[in-house]
């Protein structure tokens, strides 16, 4: 593994169907935003041969980020795959975006991998989304790799961000991350920066010069030799602690010499098993150069030392009905189980769905059981369809490469599932299961729009469908309170790529409109009213009086409707449409145009005609009441309170509770976890917390993360109530 050049298959080794389990190697990539995973995948791609020297499919486009949001905005937003060959196996390169707002791609991509190259920039360090998602990694026990990118910045260096790394992700254990080679460094240049030329391998004592744009292997010079002795010796010690043999440890600390095939089958075994994660370099290919620094070291970690699918457990299968189902990791003869990671949408295909087969064969033409459950929060409703397949491929940039069929273990698009959405389980006809679910996280910030015009609102509703189908970290709302249809997204990057989206892709143009809270009215003490609906303009005429009392009730109570009348004031037959007329006007309002809760109404007195009474008479004479009684009354307006929960580094523990103090928030209480993170507890107005997915990440630097539940309405402070009135006013 890493340290002896093999031929590589070249452009004639492109992706194609694998065959057996054993020959795939599913791999995600994962880095903060500008950490160079894009630039990393084309180095691999050109290293593999799959692109040219310019690092170009053969169609001219990049394998990577090729969509044209990606153009414009200059990075990632959605998951990528990028499938090579390399000595007979297929690697499927998983690439992900960095930026915070698309962690669900990212997620997508944790799902469908077995391993994950953590990517790390020289120039920036480690950030604090990527400890937490190493920290995710690590509770699931997924084999990980460190890579160090960036080498050619002014200030890199690989030793300092071996040492960064070994702190920030060795935990206990600094001894478990430890590099496989170290720089070779040229001249200095004018500026003092001596470039990186290739690398030393500390297993083989072998030179690997890139600098002609193709890795050559040297000796070693006697000189160079004790350079390399003290980073050899930890590395052989870190490997041989991991070792399955337990005699070996003594045996080198003894003075005996462990043979090279021992210690590479050891770190192939420690890698796989999660328990030993080394770090590589790598930078990109330089201009009509065939392979990049670092990529055939790094191709042979993937292929000897990263986990086949066989090694990936299974997750939780069902029967569609809830009863569980005993499924054998990766067997290509078994039932059908296969997950939609991603969905995506082609101008000429249609709908696309990226597919990781966990048991069974796909093939193409065969009608499978479509079925997706637990997303009816988010605008997914529970479905259960049979679906044909149509063509699958595998995706190259833009390029499609049909293939035969999809074994256990391996990943590729599925075209024209027209009822399948990111999350669903592909599985038998005559055999319908699902998979449970992968974490997904809430979409916490509030986009609402309408459509910008007539043509646009008839064109609306299908292409949210559309959007929230491909995505499930956004969540559809159409609020029967503010009317107001409203897109939940994870940040405003999140926002921008789903606007740009419909417009581009669904052809509907919407306006972003300010988001309404949903806020109530109630009565602050009793008050009476009188509603008298008399009309006489010749023939039929309309004739109601009703009189009642309204007094406030404890929160969640609702509309409390009570009837005293005595003598028949009211007959019988119209009160329930003084009622109906009453609850008609408490939906309405009667202070701000806000929904009226928490009150009880008594209907007094009353009176009625013989001729001229009616149901219609007496609900407008209620509605009247009502309004009558809120005119003679001080009204509460209520907002809305959620209950927020925030996770966040110890650092930033003081910053984020002023801020929630200055938004109006109690907190609750705070609660020590681990990973040296505080829990914290509070209430906040709803009204507050509007953009605080947005204000939370640049309050910690990334790190932190809430979630919110509503908890109740509470009356507003008056001076902010005044100003809502008055908008009311000036609206009406």
């Amino acid at each position: 593994m890493g340290d002896k050049v093999k031929e590589h298959p070249g452009a004639a080794g492109r992706a194609t169907a694998a065959d057996h389990p054993a020959s795939v190697r599913n791999v995600v990539l994962v880095g903060h935003s500008g950490a160079g995973k894009t630039t990393l995948v084309e180095a691999l791609a050109l290293t593999a041969g799959a692109v040219n020297r310019a690092g170009r499919v053969e169609d001219g486009g990049t394998v990577s980020d090729y969509d044209d949001i990606e153009h414009r905005q200059q990075r990632s937003v959605q998951l990528s795959l990028v499938p090579v060959d390399w000595n007979g196996i297929k690697i499927n390169i998983l690439d992900t975006p960095g930026y915070a707002d698309f962690v669900g791609e990212l997620r997508a991509g944790l799902r469908a991998a077995d391993a994950a190259l953590f990517v790390v920039s020289a120039s920036d360090g480690v950030d604090g989304s990527t400890r937490m998602v190493w920290e995710e990694c690590a509770a699931v026990g997924m084999p990980r790799a460190i890579v160090v990118t960036h080498l050619e910045a002014a200030r890199a260096d690989f030793e300092e961000m071996t040492r960064v790394c070994a702190e920030a992700f060795g935990g206990d254990d600094p001894d478990a991350v430890l590099p496989l080679y170290l720089p070779l460094h040229g001249p200095q240049g004018p500026d003092g920066h001596a470039p990186v030329t290739g690398l030393v391998g500390l297993l083989t004592q072998k030179l690997f010069d890139y600098s002609s744009g193709e890795r050559k292997e040297s000796e070693p010079g006697p000189d160079q030799l004790p350079d390399i002795d003290e980073a050899r010796n930890r590395l052989i010690e870190g490997i041989i602690a991991e070792s399955e043999d337990e005699t070996l440890m003594d045996r080198y600390l003894g003075g005996e010499q462990i043979d090279l095939k021992t210690l590479i089958e050891d770190l192939e075994r420690a890698v796989a098993r999660g328990t030993f994660f080394p770090v590589l370099a790598a930078a990109p290919a330089a201009e009509g150069a065939r392979q990049g620094l670092g990529t055939v070291e790094l191709l042979e970690l993937v292929t000897g030392g990263f986990p086949t699918p066989f090694e990936h457990p299974t997750p939780g299968v069902t029967t569609v009905d809830g009863r569980p189902r005993e499924i054998k990791p990766c067997d290509t003869g078994g039932p059908l189980v296969a997950e939609v990671v991603k969905t995506a949408s082609d101008p000429y295909v249609g709908r696309v769905s990226l597919v990781r087969v966990f048991s069974g064969t796909l093939r193409p033409d065969e009608t499978v059981h479509v079925s997706g459950h637990g997303l009816a929060d988010r605008g997914h409703e529970d479905h259960d369809v049979d679906e044909k397949v149509g063509a699958l491929s595998t995706p190259f940039g833009k390029q499609q490469r049909p293939v035969t069929h999809v074994i256990a273990g391996d990943l590729a698009c599925v075209a024209k599932l027209g009822r399948a959405e990111t999350g669903d389980t592909l599985s038998a006809k005559d055999d319908p299961l699902l998979m449970e679910p992968w974490e997904m996280p809430d979409p916490l910030l509030p986009l609402a729009i309408e459509a910008h015009s007539k043509a646009d609102e008839d064109k609306l509703s299908q292409g949210l469908a559309r959007l929230v189908a491909e995505d499930p970290t956004m969540r559809l709302e159409q609020n029967q309170d503010t009317h107001q249809v409203v897109l939940w997204c994870l940040g405003e990057a999140h926002a921008d790529v789903a606007l740009e989206r419909l417009r581009s892709r669904y052809g509907v143009q919407v306006d972003v409109v300010p988001h309404r809270v949903s806020l109530r009215e109630t009565f602050a003490g009793k008050s009476a009213g009188r509603g008298r609906h008399v009309k006489q303009s010749g023939g039929h005429g309309q004739f109601a009086i009703c009189e009642i009392e309204v007094e406030p009730l404890p929160g969640g109570s609702g509309i409390e409707f009570v009837d005293k009348v005595v003598g028949g004031a009211v007959p019988r037959q119209f009160i329930p449409s003084v009622e109906k007329g009453i609850r008609a006007q408490a939906v309405k309002g009667v202070a701000a145009g806000y929904q009226l809760v928490d009150v009880r109404v008594t209907l007094l007195d009353g009176k009625a005609h013989s001729v001229d009474s009616s149901d219609a008479a007496f609900q407008t004479a209620g509605a009247l009441a009502l309004r009558e009684a809120a005119a003679d009354a001080r009204i509460h307006l209520l907002e809305p309170v959620a209950e927020v929960s925030v996770l966040v580094g110890d650092d930033y523990v003081g910053a984020v509770m002023s801020d929630l103090s200055g938004r109006r928030g109690r907190v609750l209480g705070t609660e020590q976890t681990s990973g040296g993170r505080t829990l914290i507890k509070a209430e906040v107005p709803e009204f507050e917390i509007g953009r605080y997915a947005v204000d939370l990440r640049s309050l910690s630097h990334g790190t932190a993360r809430f979630s919110r539940s509503y908890a109740r309405h509470e009356p507003m402070p008056p001076q902010i109530a005044e100003k809502i009135r008055d908008q009311a006013r000036e609206a009406s």
